[in-house]
């Protein structure tokens, strides 16, 4: 452990680790990715038990030294949020690591042709987990004097596309939201960071996205563009896992684009 003017800044094998959205995607190589760095604890939240509990016996299995719960809870409901931080923090001992990897279920798609009724879902479910679930962990890591917070964005919330602009208001929202909390934060140790990808393969989003006809034909020429090739969910488990560890002890309220080259946002 590092102490600088009384703030802790743990080792990874120190850390009880929670992902909402840590059973598929982004979320479940993250987890693979903390597990394989040796930390002490996982929690995974979604809303689908199956999936979940696939995901929890087979990091379980690949990593005995690690103890993994899942927690089934929807992270875009406060009072879900704090149960799911709550019941993580009662198996795990302490949730020093917080990763938002939600997804909204909604791809690409022109402002006019988007039904009215759909705009506040479509801003809920992108922008409204990070928030809840960072307010939820926020106590227990104040009282420790540290803690980490990792959201995942998109490039969306930096770079103006046709067919997102609900979709880029809500990432920009989480964008800003990183930058604000990160400034409230710091001294009490939080550091709070975003994570930018466009275009992520591997992923149950980017097989939806491949189904729809307007929205592939956007993200085709996106990933024409991806000269060093289009990313893959490791490559974001990767920054995650460095960003909590002490080796990112000095990184907070910055927005990271990973995306292969696609634009320097």
């Amino acid at each position: 452990m590092t102490s600088t003017q009384n703030i802790w800044v743990p080792a990874l094998n120190e850390c009880g680790v929670l992902i909402a959205g840590g059973t598929s995607g982004v979320g479940l190589a993250t987890a693979e990715q903390f597990a394989a760095a040796g930390v002490r604890g996982i929690g995974l939240v979604g809303r689908n038990a199956d999936r979940g509990e696939n995901a929890r016996c087979a990091l379980a299995e690949r990593y005995p030294g690690v103890r993994v719960v899942f927690i089934q809870a929807d992270a875009n409901r406060g009072d879900e949020a704090v149960r799911a931080v709550a019941e993580a923090t009662a198996q795990l001992g302490s949730v020093d690591v917080l990763v938002n990897a939600t997804v909204g279920p909604f791809g690409p798609m022109l402002f006019h042709e988007t039904p009215i009724e759909d705009i506040p879902s479509i801003v809920t479910q992108q922008l409204m987990g990070p928030l809840v679930m960072s307010r939820a962990v926020m106590p227990g890591m104040r009282e420790k004097r540290g803690g980490v917070i990792v959201s995942i964005s998109s490039d969306a919330g930096k770079v103006a596309t046709p067919g997102e602009s609900v979709i880029g208001a809500a990432m920009a929202g989480i964008n800003m939201f990183s930058r604000g909390l990160a400034m409230e934060a710091k001294r009490t140790g939080i550091r709070v960071n975003a994570i930018t990808p466009s275009l992520i393969e591997g992923t149950l989003t980017y097989d939806r996205i491949r189904a729809d006809p307007f929205s592939w034909k956007i993200f085709e020429r996106a990933a024409a563009q991806a000269h060093l090739g289009v990313v893959q969910p490791d490559d974001l488990a990767s920054l995650i896992v460095f960003l909590a560890s002490p080796q990112g002890a000095r990184i907070t309220g910055q927005v990271i684009s990973v995306n292969g080259g696609i634009s320097a946002a």
